[in-house]
């Protein structure tokens, strides 16, 4: 079936939960989720097709071709920014959930942003996830004393989250009381189809393992009528998250979505290539195998719980050579608080295992203490957002961007061999806006 254009611009039969606009404000209509307005007398638009890409690339082309989507464009291969996207979020302030709730997570992408802004202005905790979460899972935006509405709409950009924001650890106890993704498509039962690179379920995931969500948390999408689509049953798995609440420029729907989300990090589903681009999943895998469960990869050898293979010493050619003794570069992070009875050896292991391993270790064992010299200031960043949290026998230990040292303070330390085996950096190709 080809898709009507004034079913996309704001068409769709009402029912129970629904909140239709026409004639009323986003902001009035949605102070209840479940207010049944007068429907309009048109055709839903139903995406065709035998798979999630098909129903991707229904979504785009049609948001495109309508001239639908707003910037940046094309939308394909993206969450698809829209025309209307600002009045859709107008409805989240109204949902109780909102109402209720002190810590929100939204999503980075273009359609939330002003989202954002509402969970700013309401004085709530924001939380967003870094793009592709390549220096950690979650920046804590906490805008200036004072903060007028024009700065705190700032604050819900990418500069914002530049100029605002701290890194959350694995270790902060955060919870997260409402969740904002994201979609391509969804259902009216509350059902979501993503960009295809999987990074708002394992988002949840990991917030599951973190113990930040539970199965009662609710999850929110923002999204244009013409995205709210019937999509087969058949197509979602275990992983696939789901939506309680769905904002469009016209309506609110209450899912009433009884599927069971995500109850932790499917491991079997997690590839070796996207371990080596998510430096806090390799802790959180870190973590998970010392308290014994299995965390065997898609296309990785069979975990065993508690063996680690001992790094080589061997120095590879590009190696650089070894800092002297009266400087720190700006690319060395200090770790600190090691319990008294640790060995140079043990750390070698846990960070080979994590994926965060140096050029050169500097042990400095009576001051409780070593130096992680990495190649470049962003190898150094990828290392501080991966250890957050991380836990060395007893100790969970401190982990920040080595300062210069004085001579004096690297006094009684030793330098030990490199390690081998760097971890490529990824592709900046995402930001906020």
């Amino acid at each position: 079936m080809e898709p009507r254009a004034d079913q996309c611009a704001g068409a769709g039969s009402a029912r129970t939960g629904d909140v239709t606009s026409c004639g009323t404000s986003p902001r009035e209509a949605s102070r209840t989720d479940s207010v049944a307005m007068e429907p309009r007398a048109v055709t839903p638009f139903i995406a065709i097709g035998v798979s999630k890409q098909d129903i991707r690339e229904q979504i785009w082309d049609y948001m495109e071709s309508q001239n639908l989507a707003d910037f940046p464009r094309p939308v394909h291969h993206r969450i698809p920014n829209f025309k209307g996207a600002s009045r859709a979020a107008e409805h989240f302030p109204g949902l109780q959930a909102f109402k209720m709730a002190r810590t929100i997570k939204v999503n980075p992408d273009a359609p939330q942003k002003n989202a954002r802004f509402f969970v700013l202005e309401s004085k709530k905790t924001l939380l967003v996830p870094t793009p592709r979460l390549r220096t950690g899972l979650f920046n804590k935006i906490t805008p200036p004393p004072g903060a007028t509405k024009d700065i705190l709409r700032k604050c819900a950009t990418s500069q914002g989250v530049r100029n605002y924001s701290t890194p959350v650890g694995l270790d902060s106890k955060v919870l997260v009381d409402l969740v904002v993704v994201g979609s391509v498509a969804v259902s009216e039962k509350g059902w979501r189809i993503g960009k295809g690179e999987g990074y708002a379920d394992l988002e949840y995931a990991m917030m599951v393992s973190m113990g930040a969500v539970s199965q009662g948390t609710p999850v929110v999408t923002i999204v244009h009528d013409c995205q709210v689509v019937d999509i087969p049953e058949a197509l979602l798995e275990d992983h696939d998250l789901t939506v309680d609440y769905i904002l469009t420029p016209t309506r609110v729907i209450t899912t009433g979505c009884e599927r069971p989300k995500p109850a932790g990090i499917a491991w079997s589903k997690i590839s070796c290539e996207m371990m080596e681009k998510i430096p806090i999943l390799r802790s959180l895998r870190h973590r998970e195998e010392q308290a014994g469960k299995d965390v065997t990869l898609r296309d990785g050898p069979r975990s065993t719980p508690g063996a680690q293979a001992a790094p080589s010493t061997a120095r590879s050619p590009q190696d650089p050579a070894p800092p002297e003794l009266g400087s720190v570069p700006p690319s060395s992070v200090e770790i600190g608080n090691l319990p008294r009875d640790v060995r140079v050896s043990q750390l070698k292991r846990a960070l080979s295992a994590l994926g965060v391993v140096p050029s050169r270790l500097t042990w400095q064992g009576p001051q409780h203490r070593a130096f992680l010299h990495y190649r470049d200031p962003a190898e150094a960043q990828q290392a501080i957002a991966c250890l957050q949290g991380f836990r060395l026998g007893a100790s969970t230990v401190r982990v920040v961007l080595a300062r210069q040292q004085r001579a004096g303070d690297l006094g009684g330390g030793h330098t030990a061999e490199p390690l081998p085996d760097h971890r490529p950096l990824l592709a900046h190709d995402d930001v906020l806006l």
